[in-house]
């Protein structure tokens, strides 16, 4: 660990040279835990070299960006508010615009099953894009604005305005595989797949989580349930906070959420309990992502103005090493 780091614990430390405004999304690479993509307000995408605490690169959008991924260890893809999709080569530091949306791109996927980038917009579309050449290939229309969506081996699930879920398999778009409504009352925030592409889980902007299963037959349907989570009382009213963020561990399926409230929780499906949470962080927990070998947590604590333009802590990236006695099923 350099001397220059800002540690918050032993087991934490605060990354430098992050972003300027409002963070989107964090994302660790597929292939290592030492790099980390980061989306912002202050239209960037930056890569981090997390063990060295260090920005390697940032490119620039021609507005927010909402989303990144990586497609491989050496090209990002990000879209946001300027409804361009861009692929970059980390490598040689050159953008490719590949296509837009009519509207902003709210996510950007990658499905490696499938090797297609998926994207999803508030012009009611998913498009789905070939990285190799790369180019569109094929926009699929969705009943409302996609807010969230997560890739499952082979099968996509869109959440959208209207609390409403879709099922598409990704190898045949020609229909909906299932269409669901979400079996929570208010609008979804997030949704992310079991890393054993069985089920997902689902967040809404109402303090709850829900647990689903794909399988449509009664029998496994009888195994969702959904909770109550990041709710705080103070002074004896019971505050209530968006869920914004999940994210799987990939050898355990945990999961870790992330809320306005500004704690990040690591819950056991399986058991239905809550494994720990973490300190409270200085603000709303904007996302979250585990690596993909499981040993660090990447937090962004950054404000969402839920409470409109007032002044609020900076935002911020901690990166969290973490233990099989915080994520493993007991």
């Amino acid at each position: 660990m350099s001397v220059k780091t800002a540690m918050t614990g032993s087991n934490e430390y605060k990354l430098n040279q992050g972003p300027e405004d409002g963070i989107s999304a964090v994302k660790f690479s597929p292939s290592t835990a030492q790099f980390l993509l980061v989306s912002s307000w202050d239209c960037t995408v930056r890569l981090f070299d997390v063990g060295g605490n260090s920005m390697r690169m940032k490119y620039q959008h021609t507005a927010p960006v909402l989303d990144c991924a990586f497609y491989d260890p050496t090209h990002s893809w990000s879209g946001g508010l300027d409804a361009q999709l861009k692929m970059h080569d980390l490598n040689t530091d050159q953008d490719t615009i590949v296509g837009t949306h009519d509207a902003p791109i709210r996510c950007v996927e990658y499905c490696p099953e499938v090797n297609v980038m998926v994207t999803g917009s508030w012009d009611r579309s998913v498009r789905l894009w070939d990285p190799r050449t790369p180019c569109n290939a094929g926009t699929f229309t969705q009943p409302e604005k996609v807010y969230t969506l997560s890739v499952a081996g082979d099968r996509l699930i869109v959440g959208t305005a209207g609390r409403r879920v879709l099922v598409w398999d990704l190898r045949n778009m020609g229909y909906v595989q299932q269409r669901r409504e979400s079996s929570l009352k208010y609008q979804t925030r997030c949704i992310r797949a079991f890393p054993n592409k069985q089920g997902y889980v689902l967040s809404s902007i109402e303090g709850r989580v829900a647990v689903e299963y794909l399988d449509p037959s009664q029998e496994v349907q009888k195994k969702k349930y959904a909770f109550k989570c990041h709710r705080l009382k103070e002074e004896g009213i019971e505050h209530v906070y968006p869920v914004n963020a999940i994210s799987f561990h990939s050898v355990h399926n945990t999961f870790a959420t992330g809320g306005s409230d500004g704690f990040v929780n690591i819950w056991d499906p399986f058991n239905k309990k809550r494994l720990c949470q973490f300190h409270r962080y200085p603000t709303s927990i904007a996302s979250l992502a585990f690596s993909n070998d499981g040993t660090m947590l990447a937090i962004a604590s950054s404000y969402m103005h839920e409470k409109g333009d007032i002044s609020h802590p900076e935002d911020a990236i901690f990166i969290r090493q973490v233990t099989d006695a915080e994520t493993k099923p007991k």
